[in-house]
């Protein structure tokens, strides 16, 4: 008899068991779906460059514009790049806008100048440069401006305009032109000025050097940058052309050549003097 009164009770237990093991794992088994991510549509876009102008510039500044602006450089055609040479074209043209892949190679042909081509030519630039991409056009449809309800405000008491302040001048340039010329390169004033640069340039050829290919180099990149610096009025530039002169003649004296490098001087000298006036 105790054996019968137990026996339903067991069963109803293990029935309750049974219906709670269910729903539990029921409800394991459901999946919250949640919106999944969408990506972004707009990519990221790497900035653009844009092409400076070299054509026409003497070779040693056509260097130093595309190296400032984040370009590479390398010469092509039968003219090398020595220091004196000018640019004949540019490959793209200038103010071509460029995928900024790091330092995009620009191309340049140049024709001889009006020194001698001594030295040893630069073909390429120091580092090296990277492929030329030029950015895809993208058509944006301009979204609506949201404009949010203006507050309503009280009006305020007019007031007294305070008076305005003059313009602030402009600081002037630490070495102003002696003249300028249309189209020409302004005097960059984190370098040194011309007078100075010849005094440097004088001190070094006071050590007798010898004569080297790369001696020579270095002796007519100087003198490319005055002489052409004084004709584009840079500051005090007839002062260092005198002093250039007596470079030269120096160098005459110690390696037996320069004496048409002198007369170019010379010639500049007195172009210089003529537009000072």
């Amino acid at each position: 008899m105790r054996l019968g009164t137990l026996l339903p009770r067991a069963v109803l237990v293990v029935v309750v068991w049974v219906l709670a093991t269910a729903a539990f794992t029921f409800a394991a088994d459901q999946k919250i779906v949640g919106p999944s991510p969408t990506a972004s549509s707009a990519s990221v876009q790497p900035p653009n460059l844009v092409v400076p102008t070299v054509t026409g510039q003497v070779f040693v500044f056509a260097k130093g514009i595309l190296e400032d602006a984040g370009f590479a450089w390398r010469v092509a055609g039968p003219v090398h790049g020595y220091p004196s040479n000018r640019v004949l074209a540019q490959t793209p043209a200038a103010g071509t806008h460029v995928v900024d892949t790091g330092a995009p190679t620009i191309v340049v042909r140049l024709v001889k100048g009006q020194y001698a081509q001594q030295g040893t030519p630069e073909d390429t630039s120091s580092y090296t440069g990277t492929r030329v991409e030029f950015p895809h056009a993208q058509i944006v449809k301009p979204k609506a401006p949201v404009v949010a309800p203006k507050p309503k405000t009280t009006p305020k008491p007019a007031t007294k305009p305070k008076a305005t302040e003059p313009a602030k001048k402009a600081n002037p340039l630490k070495r102003p032109p002696a003249f300028t010329v249309p189209g020409g390169r302004t005097e960059p004033q984190n370098e040194i000025s011309l007078p100075a640069r010849a005094d440097r340039l004088a001190a070094w050829i006071a050590t007798n050097p010898k004569q080297t290919n790369a001696n020579v180099g270095r002796w007519l990149y100087q003198h490319t940058w005055i002489v052409d610096g004084a004709q584009f009025g840079w500051w005090h530039g007839s002062q260092a052309l005198r002093k250039l002169i007596t470079v030269d003649r120096r160098v005459e004296r110690t390696w037996d050549i320069g004496h048409r490098s002198e007369a170019v001087a010379r010639a500049a000298l007195v172009r210089v003097n003529r537009r000072s006036r």
